[in-house]
Parts: C-alpha cells; sequence; structure tokens
C-alpha cells in the first residue's frame, strides 16, 4: 500500500532548531525503512510562511516579508542535505498551488455550513498565533508562552464551527492507533470530553495583510493554522490532484504525520475537523515525538543553550548528527542534551565503538584475506524485530538492537583474538575464518545501519566488498 509520511512545517521566525532536525531524521527513518521494503512512499516537508510572529519579525528586521520568509525557507531547505535526508518534497505556504488549495478547504468547509462570522474579543497568543481558552492560561499568560503578555483583541473574525465534531472525533479518536504514543491520545480525547469552542480561522486585513485572502472576503485573511494545516494535502495536488498524488497517497495510502507533542489539538483535532467538514478523508495516524531541553531547561537565546542542528552537523557529522537524535533522544519524552553528553557519546559509541570496530576488522581482511569474503542473502537479513521497532516509532531501542551486535563483534574479536592467531601457523587457518565471519558480521550491520546511517552503511559495504580498511569513519574530536 502507498505510504504518505510529513513533518510538521516549521515557522519561519527563527533558524532551524534541534528539535525539527529531530523531527525530520524520525520522519526520514520510517520513509527509509518502508522504501527499503518495496513500498512506494511520498515524504512531506516544508515551511509555514504566513501569520503575525512572521510579519513581526520581518519589520522588525526592517525586511519586506517576502524576502525574510524566502530567506527562512531557503535556510531550512539546506536541512535535507545537512541531514542527509531521502527526497523529501518541500511546500511552502505562500507556493501558488498551496494558497489556491487554502482557499478551496474553505470554500468546502464554508459549503457545509461550517463557517460563519462574529464579532469576538479574547485573550490572543502571537506565540501561538491563537485566541488562548480560560483552560490554556495561567497567571495571565498562556501556558505554553508565558514570556508573552497575551493580547485582548475585539474584532469581527470568521469562525469555524468546531463544537459540532465532537462526537466525530470522539469516534475518531476512538481507534487505538490514531495517535503515538497512547498518552497523547488520551489528551486529545480528554480535550474534547472536556468541550469544544469554536475558533477564530480569519484576522482583519487591516491589522495583519500577510496571510492568504479569504475567498469572496478580501478585508479577511485566514487564520495561519487554517491556511497552513491544508498543506498536507495541497503538497499532493488537492483539490485537482493532476498527478493523481492525492488519490494515491492519501485517499488510497496510509497517512502518518510526524509532529512535536505541543501539536496535540492542532493535527489530531482542528484538523481532523476540518478534513470532515471538506469530506476528506482522516489522517490514519500521528505520531508525537518529545521536547529537547538542555541542561534541564528549556533552550533559549538568553540562556545561551540552544543547539542548532547546523552546529551539530559542522562538529559530528551529518551520520553522527543522526545517531545521537535517534539513540540518545527518546522518541516520545522530553530528553535532556548538552555539548558534553553528545562529546560523550559520540566518543564511547561511534569513534571507540563503531568505528574502531570497522577498522579493526577491515585491517585484518585487508591484510590477510587474498580476496574479498563472499557473502549471501543468509548473511545479511534485516531482523525482525529491528525493523518493528522502527515502524513503531521505538528509534532508541532499534538503535540500541545495532549496537548490541557491535558489542558481540567487539566481545567475539576479544575472546578469539584471530590478530593474535593469525601469527601463528597452527592456527592461521582458524584465524582466517574468525576474520571471514567477522567481516560477515559487518555486512549484518549494514543492512541495519541503511535506514538509519545510510552513508555509513554504504562506506561499511563498500570496505568489505574491496576487501579493503576504510577511511576513519568517525574522527575523533579536537
Amino acid at each position: 500500500m502507498p505510504r504518505y509520511i510529513t513533518t510538521t512545517l516549521p515557522y519561519v521566525n527563527a533558524d532551524p532548531h534541534i528539535g525539527f532536525a529531530l523531527e525530520l531524521v524520525q520522519a526520514d527513518v520510517l520513509v527509509r525503512q518502508y522504501r527499503s521494503e518495496g513500498e512506494e512512499v511520498f515524504f512531506n516537508t516544508g515551511t509555514d510562511e504566513h501569520g503575525q510572529k512572521i510579519f513581526e519579525a520581518a519589520e522588525k528586521k526592517g525586511e519586506s516579508v517576502q524576502a525574510y520568509v524566502d530567506h527562512y525557507a531557503a535556510e531550512f531547505r539546506k536541512l535535507k542535505d545537512a541531514l542527509a535526508l531521502d527526497n523529501p518534497t518541500f511546500i511552502r505556504t505562500t507556493d501558488a498551488h498551496h494558497v489556491e488549495a487554502a482557499q478551496e478547504m474553505w470554500r468546502r468547509c464554508n459549503a457545509a455550513g461550517d463557517i460563519y462570522k462574529k464579532k469576538y474579543t479574547g485573550r490572543y497568543c502571537v506565540g501561538c498565533e491563537a485566541f488562548k481558552t480560560e483552560r490554556e492560561i495561567e497567571n495571565d499568560r498562556c501556558v505554553l508562552h508565558p514570556n508573552l503578555e497575551l493580547q485582548l483583541i475585539q474584532e469581527e473574525n470568521y469562525f469555524f464551527a468546531f463544537s459540532k465534531y465532537q462526537d466525530r472525533l470522539l469516534a475518531y479518536l476512538s481507534r487505538t492507533d490514531c495517535v503515538i504514543p497512547s498518552w497523547r491520545r488520551e489528551e486529545a480525547l480528554n480535550f474534547v470530553k472536556n468541550g469544544l469552542e469554536d475558533f477564530s480561522i480569519s484576522r482583519e486585513a487591516s491589522r495583519l495583510s500577510w496571510g492568504i485572502p479569504v475567498p469572496d472576503d478580501e478585508s479577511q485573511v485566514m487564520y495561519v493554522w487554517f491556511d497552513a494545516l491544508t498543506d498536507y494535502v495541497s503538497t499532493l495536488g488537492w483539490p485537482s490532484d493532476p498527478n493523481g498524488n492525492f488519490e494515491k497517497f492519501w485517499v488510497n495510502g496510509t497517512t502518518l504525520q510526524v509532529a512535536g507533542k505541543d501539536q496535540v489539538r492542532f493535527q489530531s483535532l482542528m484538523w481532523q475537523a476540518m478534513l470532515m467538514s471538506a469530506n476528506v478523508k482522516n489522517t490514519d495516524q500521528v505520531f508525537y515525538h518529545g521536547f529537547i531541553t538542555s541542561g534541564g531547561q528549556k533552550m533559549s537565546k538568553s540562556l545561551g543553550n540552544v543547539i542548532n542542528p547546523y552546529e551539530l552537523v559542522a562538529k559530528y557529522g551529518a551520520e553522527a548528527t543522526r545517531y545521537l537524535l535517534l539513540r540518545h533522544v527518546h522518541p516520545t519524552e522530553d530528553s535532556d542534551v548538552t555539548w558534553e553528553k553528545l562529546d560523550e557519546w559520540y566518543t564511547a559509541n561511534l569513534v571507540n565503538g563503531l568505528g574502531n570496530l570497522v577498522a579493526r576488522i577491515m585491517k585484518l581482511a585487508e591484510e590477510h584475506c587474498t580476496e574479498s569474503v563472499s557473502l549471501s542473502e543468509t548473511n545479511t537479513p534485516v531482523e525482525t524485530a529491528f525493523s518493528l521497532k522502527i515502524k513503531n516509532q521505538a528509534f532508541n531501542e532499534a538503535m540500541d538492537l545495532i549496537f548490541e551486535h557491535v558489542a558481540k563483534g567487539d566481545e567475539y574479536m576479544t575472546s578469539r583474538e584471530p590478530y593474535k592467531k593469525i601469527k601463528d601457523e597452527a592456527t592461521k587457518d582458524e584465524a582466517k575464518e574468525d576474520i571471514e565471519k567477522l567481516v560477515r558480521h559487518l555486512a549484518k550491520l549494514t543492512v541495519h545501519l541503511s535506514c538509519v546511517m545510510p552513508e555509513t552503511s554504504a562506506k561499511i559495504l563498500a570496505a568489505v566488498q574491496e576487501n579493503k580498511k576504510p577511511e576513519n569513519l568517525f574522527p575523533r574530536l579536537g
């Protein structure tokens, strides 16, 4: 069955951060695993470029808004190569075809009787780009952005009849597999059970011009979330579907959205209600990852503890960055990361672990095997447990399994000592058998590394096939 896998679209009001790099790598690993099994996968990412935060950030920098979003879109687009992603599409919410799709989503929801206009006074969080209900406010601040003052705004906007979909959302969320992990599904269910309030889906253009015009009313622009969520289908060509991608991957395929834990309300409730209103199939599954903190605190520029993905790649390389994010950041819980921990993990597990094992084995093979060790399909099966862990989003456990095999290789080398036996004529043949077994063990490692560390996998396989010790896979830190 065709598969559709998408990240969220990050807001382009700042440089890429490590949390989004985690999301990209998690999605990419799933894409690679399914593609390795012969499945056709449409992989989507991109940038969310409308809204008040972006408008204000551009004004603050003294730039035109278009120039501002162009700059940051380019910064996010570079993550494809920086993190060695497997050919994702890249959509911008300023793309013409997306604008058309967002307006069509509006028209369909309106035709369903789910959009109406009213005057409204509410407390608005610029950080969330949303009006906040009382249960989302503590000490007169948004619980997600306690450093920002809420704005009291009174204006006439269009509203979406969210409350109309309470029962249908409860039915949707009754499917145990629609949200991973299970406690995020419970979070969504509790939100719905507490009662849904219709939400504003437009802003006055006189106050905020940077947005997609509301069809038939250019005095209003679309609320950024209503606009941006539509990207999940606009990237597939919806609604006209000129290449058949929407029909193949969304209607007849299996859909997975990867998002941060703060997105539950938007991804699993608002978006699903919009789809119901527009008579479009709901998302099959949303996977929510946790946050990354540093030194026990939320990352912020003022604290000086922000870790930029480009800094990670510059220091450790793309492959090691993927390893660090997949093994040492929990898939669904919050994880604490510091440069000191990253250095420790890199050195212990890549430099002294995998890298050292490959170098030792291939040096012995190059010096003592007259030709490349023969391999067969029986030497390189992907363990079912590994592929299941990947497809169940247990990325850290899948990585642990790989490094259990690294440890087994080290243990075999230590116990059998082929580097000693090869020097004695009486044990030389036995040593060669041990070396060949270790080389095949490396080949087995490569198939498990292929979706998580693809370039490393290719380098090790090439070394095995050429019977040659490779260049240092993971240089020591200076």
